[in-house]
């Protein structure tokens, strides 16, 4: 497997991104948004399982540079990214993406902010084709309407923040806008997929949405 990160512009100015190259190319591409924290060690290996599992895999640095230590330091990074900044983040990634390496379709995911933006880029960003978001928040109806690739979502039962009232309205809009999404529910709590937090992770069922996630990009990409 080969690392590299790699800078490129949005509309917004300069980024970068890591990526995860895979030894034996399976010819399909995730793109794996952060959480609040930022592009942090956990992004990155993240980014780098699903390298070994055969996909191009790439995180974009929504932050440019900017990691948060403390949950204050995440919430006011999270804070002041606006929403549409984003977005233009990711779409410019999956621009370079077909610059770069020839591919036109992409799969992405993303956990907490990072699952947010996932479905929100799902709905808006022309080139992706399947998403996998983890306990992100749900777009306006205006936006999820917009939603035409297979998606599922997972979320986690004793979520404070990605509440049952949050997911049963996706699921309501899913069912009233004939939406393809599956919705996953872990007996979990929020981040559970996060491996670096001992208080929240729960091991099998991150396994579990693992291999779900992993078995759906090589469906539908």
């Amino acid at each position: 497997m080969a690392e590299e990160t790699v800078t490129f512009q949005t509309d917004n100015g300069e980024t970068s991104a890591y990526v995860a190259r895979p030894e034996s190319p399976n010819g399909k591409a995730v793109i794996v948004i952060q959480e609040y924290w930022g592009l942090n060690d956990h992004i990155r290996d993240i980014t780098r399982r699903y390298a070994r599992e055969g996909f191009l895999a790439v995180a974009p640095d929504l932050y440019r540079g900017k990691t948060a230590q403390t949950p204050a330091e995440a919430a006011k990074l999270m804070s002041a990214l606006p929403l549409d900044d984003g977005i233009a983040t990711i779409r410019a990634t999956v621009n370079e993406l077909r610059r770069t390496n020839g591919l036109d379709h992409f799969g992405i995911t993303g956990f907490c902010m990072g699952g947010t933006y996932a479905l929100r880029a799902a709905c808006l960003v022309e080139g992706i084709s399947a998403a996998v978001p983890f306990y992100g928040d749900i777009p306006e109806d205006a936006v999820l309407q917009k939603l035409r690739v297979p998606t599922i979502f997972i979320s986690a039962t004793k979520d404070g923040w990605i509440n049952a009232e949050k997911v049963a309205s996706l699921e309501d809009a899913a069912e009233r806008y004939e939406l393809p999404v599956e919705s996953v529910k872990y007996e979990a709590d929020h981040a559970f997929f996060n491996d670096t937090r001992p208080e929240v992770y729960v091991a099998e069922a991150a396994q579990d949405a693992w291999a779900l996630a992993v078995g759906f990009f090589e469906d539908k990409l």
